[in-house]
């Protein structure tokens, strides 16, 4: 079952352009666009709330009360921030059960099934 969290910001994809570098390394301003939309949190049809956020270079994702936690790597995953954002909200996912899927135009959360 996908539950769809918001419309993805096609202007994100703009910070990334060269000559709107801002010297992070990790693409902040690109990280921030994205998560924008998730930050004052969202209500699901359960009435728990889902939030994202970023400080420095850890992504907390937050569902009711649980917190999942993911880092930007810059080295061990890519210099690309796509990569870097996506990684981070996979392994933040995986500590509360969930997986945030982007899919036309919009973002979507997507509970993972235990295999078995």
């Amino acid at each position: 079952m996908r539950i769809e969290l918001c419309s993805e910001d096609p202007a994100a994809a703009e910070l990334l352009r060269p000559e709107k570098n801002d010297r992070s390394g990790i693409g902040v301003h690109y990280v921030d666009a994205c998560l924008k939309p998730l930050k004052a949190g969202v209500p699901l049809p359960d009435g728990t709330r889902f939030s994202a956020k970023r400080r420095g270079l850890k992504i907390t994702l937050s569902l009711g009360p649980r917190k999942g936690e993911g880092l930007m790597r810059r080295l061990s995953v890519s210099s690309d921030p796509v990569l870097m954002l996506r990684a981070a909200l996979d392994e933040a996912g995986d500590k509360l059960g969930i997986r945030l899927v982007s899919e036309g135009g919009k973002l979507w959360l997507e509970p993972i099934t235990p295999a078995g």
